[in-house]
């Protein structure tokens, strides 16, 4: 047994691993407030102003066609905030990281 990253992505060592789980943490957000509205995915689309299988595909995590610009374009338009916050790492780390970090809802 090997102990996780953390990143599935990197573990699996695909290139881009902090981008792809970028991707997928805000797809998660969207699919979130999705449910909590009990949108289908005709009316999410129409919120989103994509078409119905775009919210197909990334509901089912077929993430290739959305960079974290666009998801997180989407998640505005489906009433969800932003935030990005920018700081130094800290000393013990070697590099600096990517994190999606979001409010839990009852």
């Amino acid at each position: 047994m090997t102990e996780s990253s953390g990143n599935v992505f990197a573990d699996m060592g695909l290139p881009e691993a902090e981008e792809e789980l970028t991707k997928a943490q805000l797809a998660s957000h969207i699919r979130q407030a999705i449910k909590r509205r009990r949108l289908t995915q005709a009316a999410a689309a129409a919120l989103m102003g994509v078409d119905q299988p775009k919210v197909s595909a990334l509901l089912n995590g077929r993430l290739a066609n959305f960079s974290s610009e666009r998801l997180m374009r989407l998640l505005t338009a489906i009433g969800q905030d932003v935030e990005i916050t920018v700081r130094a790492k800290p000393r013990n780390r070697a590099h600096g990281r990517i994190r999606v970090v979001g409010e839990a809802r009852a």
